[in-house]
């Protein structure tokens, strides 16, 4: 038998957590009570005045209770990749065709491939017998110091994505979201709760990268436009034919907005090859194209030798949002901007979704640092009666004119449809601009209904384990067997407690590891009352048979409890997502097993002992 003292220590440990895993779950089961009560009310009305009566204990209780994961609350599961052949992109200078071909290569082999990006490019250069110096960083440097320093690039790129994505989310506000990198390039998204799954995906999809671009002159466009279509003439089989058609047959003409009359008309047929045939020109220099041929001048415009017409230092660019025409289609204005940025989103420190001054049109109001504000002020002082395009994104917002200089750093973002949409806008340039361009390789989506289902068949699956076990071992131990299912239902309540005293959610393969647990906890139990067993058929006392039945069983469960828990910290290292949450779950609960095992029913029998309550029969 132990000593007094440590039965009293003993004792007081399993009081103490019993007390710790029943305040750590007072507020699940608050919230549970609190939203049964809301439930019950029959009108609107009166669950509105019983919130507000008690909103800061519905808040306070839903903020620490038990929280449930993506797979049994609903929501969002993306797997978004950081372009890094962007990124890597970005960062080279004295490009010319061998390099773009060259990253042509690396961007089809790492679509094809979760291997480090990096090590495509290394690979590709190394083929080439060509030097990274003479692309990266400095001519002196060796490929093994440039290889380094862009592997820095990459991580550092890839821990900011993680960052912005997480302010992005936080502001939007989604509740007890879980953001994790995988491998070299991507990153894990859970969001429970979410609805608006198309919002939120636009909301990570943006870059947001903005930047203020000087507009080339209107004859410069127009010149261009010129060249272009005189080009694409020249290389199509009937292209005579076909500018015939585009000059003389109006009915197929996009119709002008209000006002402006254009100097072409254009065609609606996307398939024509003369640029058009694709695009009107306004008097006053603006180019213009359908929604219909949107997708295919965006195409157009991409093509490298199309880029190869364009004047040095120039690019041309669509806006973010149509224009209506007198006839009510809906045309994209298309802007002929200068490559290099004037100004660039790093200065922004404040973005504000508000109404313009006729309170009809969204708007996005930004405010600069000291530099944009010095930098904004030189810029529209120097270029008045000109216009700046305000691009984030590759797409044009808004081109205003300059009318004065303005030396305090405010400019504004319109052509906004909704204020939705000016609220996402602010979330994004106050987040921050992500270090490459990220999409979205893997998205699944679980409804609230179906959520509800797997709580009840994880609820379910729970209940029916627990009382399979505990049937049998109080039909097959007897009087022990209590003992085994207390210590049961005290391993669940540690479990629980745990998960919900550090914010961590209850997942669909959580419960499959507290199912696990369970096993786990019984056959510990088993192995000592077969012991018990055994000492008994050899003639001991009761007192001696659990007393060698503990020490002489007690090494085989360490045993087992710490290969179960080195599995399961494997798993939680090595997994993602779903098995983390099996992982979480397996190894608090094989620790819990572990103490309800080894103290907690030794102590029962300790205390049935002491009132002559236990016999040899006691145990089966």
């Amino acid at each position: 038998m132990p000593s007094m003292k440590n039965k009293r220590f003993n004792l007081l440990l399993i009081a103490v957590v019993t007390l710790v895993a029943a305040w750590s779950l007072w507020p699940t089961w608050s919230d549970y009570t609190l939203s049964k009560q809301l439930d019950s009310f029959a009108s609107t009305q009166d669950s509105v005045k019983y919130v507000l009566s008690h909103r800061e204990e519905i808040e306070n209780a839903r903020k620490k209770s038990l929280k449930l994961g993506l797979d049994l609350r609903g929501g969002m599961h993306l797997v978004m990749e950081v372009d890094q052949v962007d990124l890597f992109d970005q960062k080279a200078w004295n490009k010319d065709g061998k390099f773009a071909s060259i990253m042509q290569r690396v961007r089809a082999k790492a679509s094809q491939s979760d291997a480090k990006v990096i090590d495509l490019l290394s690979a590709e250069f190394k083929s080439e017998n060509i030097r990274l110096s003479r692309y990266f960083y400095d001519i002196r440097n060796s490929d093994q110091e440039i290889v380094a320093k862009l592997e820095k690039e990459s991580e550092d790129a890839l821990n900011r994505a993680k960052e912005i994505i997480r302010n992005r989310i936080d502001q939007y506000g989604v509740a007890e979201p879980v953001i994790t990198t995988q491998g070299s390039r991507k990153i894990i998204i859970e969001l429970p709760g979410v609805s608006d799954e198309n919002r939120v995906r636009n909301l990570l999809k943006g870059t947001a990268k903005l930047e203020f671009r000087l507009l080339r002159e209107p004859e410069v466009m127009v010149r261009t436009l010129d060249r272009i279509n005189s080009y694409l003439v020249q290389n199509s089989q009937n292209g005579a034919a076909v500018q015939g058609t585009s000059v003389h047959d109006s009915s197929a003409a996009i119709p002008a907005p209000v006002g402006v009359s254009p100097v072409m008309p254009v065609s609606k047929q996307s398939s024509a090859k003369p640029l058009y045939e694709v695009v009107g020109v306004f008097q006053n220099g603006t180019a213009f194209t359908s929604e219909q041929s949107k997708e295919y001048v965006v195409s157009l415009l991409h093509r490298s030798d199309i880029q190869a017409l364009l004047p040095q230092d120039s690019e041309l660019l669509l806006a973010a949002k149509p224009d209506v025409g007198k006839n009510g289609e809906k045309l994209y204005s298309i802007y002929l901007v200068r490559k290099a940025p004037e100004l660039t989103g790093g200065v922004i420190t404040e973005a504000k979704a508000t109404f313009g001054s006729q309170s009809v049109q969204p708007e996005v109001a930004m405010s600069m640092n000291s530099e944009g504000t010095s930098k904004w002020a030189r810029i529209t002082g120097a270029n008045i009666g000109k216009r700046i395009a305000i691009v984030l994104d590759g797409a044009v917002y808004s081109a205003p004119v300059v009318q004065s200089k303005i030396p305090n750093g405010n400019s504004v973002i319109n052509g906004i449809e909704s204020l939705e949409e000016a609220k996402d806008l602010e979330i994004v340039l106050k987040a921050g601009a992500l270090p490459a361009p990220v999409r979205i390789v893997e998205e699944r989506t679980v409804g609230p209904s179906l959520g509800a289902d797997y709580i009840r068949a994880g609820m379910l699956s729970l209940a029916w384990s627990f009382l399979a076990v505990s049937v049998f071992m109080l039909v097959y131990y007897k009087k022990a067997g209590i003992a085994a299912d207390i210590a049961l239902v005290l391993n669940i309540l540690i479990v629980l407690s745990v998960l919900a005293g550090f914010n961590a959610s209850l997942s669909l393969p959580g419960i499959a590891g507290i199912v696990l647990t369970i096993g786990m906890a019984v056959d510990a139990n088993v192995l000592i009352y077969e012991r018990i067993r055994e000492e008994l058929a050899e003639g001991k006392s009761v007192v001696s048979a659990v007393t060698q039945g503990y020490e002489r069983a007690f090494s085989s469960i360490l045993d087992s409890h710490v290969t179960t828990l080195s599995a399961a910290f494997l798993l939680y290292t090595y997994g993602i997502g779903p098995i983390q949450g099996f992982a979480v779950t397996l190894m608090i609960g094989t620790s819990a097993s572990l103490f309800t095992a080894i103290v907690v029913t030794r102590e029962i029998f300790h205390l049935l002992l002491a009132k002559n309550l236990m016999s040899d029969k006691s145990f089966g």
